[in-house]
């Protein structure tokens, strides 16, 4: 039986597309996130500069974002592989380049780094939506950058152990995952294109013109608002934890062993995976938008709980980290994989999950970078975990109140719902 007979089984396709996608952005982080290892604290560095490092990596993922909202949306099935590992490519150039030049050129290659992997997402998910198994899919996927964030601080926790340098750290490590990434690009370019069945139950999903891009904001800008509220929310306190981990867990007292990132990450990605995977077996599109904004407020009321326990002395550092995981990951999973997916679904208006996800993703990014830049945040642990905690606060509350009103927006579906004739089940 060939490969194309095969990717015809809806469970065989399943674990296909979720291996691929989760393998491609596993990589991707690869060359992304094992420099957050370091701490860039001793010479010729000096203090406060992995914070300058970050921001500047950051601030090219955000402006990515802001122009995937543009190319990723207008992106066609056939060049998605192509642009995929291009961009990957000059991210890696950029990192070699890390290794070369002096201060503070080295920020300068950091905001080259991130400025191609901000699209990477969009690529990957573009494989993936407009189908009834979409859920099952994007779990797989985001599985992989809850997951993959620790096991690269991992790998480049080890390199370092081993003798390489900070400078040199980053780049070695991506090249490690050269080999696994073209494997995977190449397991997505096999997905085959939705069935006609997709189609009628998830809606066409079409590139989008400038036009249509200002329609769906026009038409859903409310319930969009709240739904990007919590996410910019959101999206800030997973980047603060996640560039910020190996201070945060030297702060809680908890020894830094370069596994222990992937172990607390690896519970995390489980537990997220299993729970938005699940709202897959609801047909229903309006049920499962509202179970899934539902679930994130559940999300947002763990983080809160976490708080509780580790400031009453009933939480371990380990398992304070691994609940704020939990908690802010269910809300940003379900986004990614439940909410944009089915709220097109829904209205059947022309479009793709990808252009809602990158015009989130530019809000929540632009809000870290805001936070990095104002100063004072970093200047030593215990002030971080201090600031961690607040921060923690305040997405809980304004978190639950933005899905809350998101799902009074969407109570009913939404008027500019667009029914294929062929659909019955919606």
């Amino acid at each position: 039986m060939t490969l194309k007979r095969w990717l015809t089984n809806p469970l065989f396709l399943t674990i296909w597309c979720m291996a691929a996608s989760f393998g491609t952005y596993a990589c991707m982080y690869g060359f992304r996130k094992p420099f957050t290892a370091a701490t860039y604290d001793t010479d010729p560095f000096e203090p406060g500069v992995k914070a300058s490092l970050v921001a500047a990596q950051v601030f090219g993922y955000m402006l990515s974002k802001f122009i995937g909202i543009k190319v990723i949306s207008e992106m066609t099935a056939e060049r998605r592989a192509v642009v995929l590992l291009g961009l990957i490519g000059l991210a890696e150039l950029a990192l070699v380049a890390f290794g070369l030049v002096p201060q503070p050129f080295k920020i300068v290659c950091l905001f080259l780094n991130g400025l191609p992997l901000g699209m990477v997402y969009g690529l990957v998910a573009g494989f993936l939506e407009g189908r009834r198994l979409t859920e099952a899919f994007v779990a797989g996927l985001c599985a992989s950058f809850i997951f993959a964030s620790g096991f690269v601080k991992s790998v480049g926790a080890w390199l370092l152990q081993s003798g390489i340098s900070e400078t040199w750290m980053p780049a070695i490590a991506g090249l490690i995952f050269l080999l696994p990434l073209l494997l995977f690009v190449g397991m997505l370019a096999q997905i085959p294109h939705p069935t006609e069945a997709d189609v009628i139950h998830r809606a066409p999903r079409e590139p989008m013109t400038r036009s249509d891009r200002l329609a769906w904001i026009q038409r859903h800008g409310l319930g969009l608002g709240c739904i990007i509220v919590g996410f910019l929310l959101i999206t800030i306190l997973r980047t603060l934890r996640d560039d910020f981990a190996v201070e945060l867990w030297t702060a809680l007292g908890t020894e830094g062993e370069p596994d222990i990132f992937a172990k607390s990450e690896t519970i995390v990605a489980v537990a997220v995976t299993l729970l938005s995977g699940l709202v897959v077996i609801i047909q229903n599109n309006h049920r499962a938008l509202l179970t899934s904004l539902a679930m994130g407020i559940v999300g947002f009321g763990i983080v809160a709980f976490a708080l509780i326990g580790l400031q009453n002395g009933t939480l371990s550092g380990f398992l304070f980290m691994v609940l704020t995981g939990l908690g802010l990951y269910l809300p940003y999973v379900v986004v990614h994989t439940t909410v944009f997916e089915r709220l097109v679904a829904l209205t059947r208006d022309k479009g793709n999950m990808a252009f809602l996800m990158y015009l989130a993703d530019t809000v929540g990014y632009l809000g870290y970078v805001i936070l990095m830049y104002a100063g004072g945040l970093f200047k030593s642990e215990t002030a971080l975990l201090q600031r961690y905690q607040t921060i923690c606060w305040t997405v809980a509350t304004f978190g639950i109140l933005s899905f809350l009103c998101a799902m009074i927006v969407y109570r009913r579906p939404p008027k500019s719902a667009n029914k294929h004739p062929e659909q019955k089940v919606v």
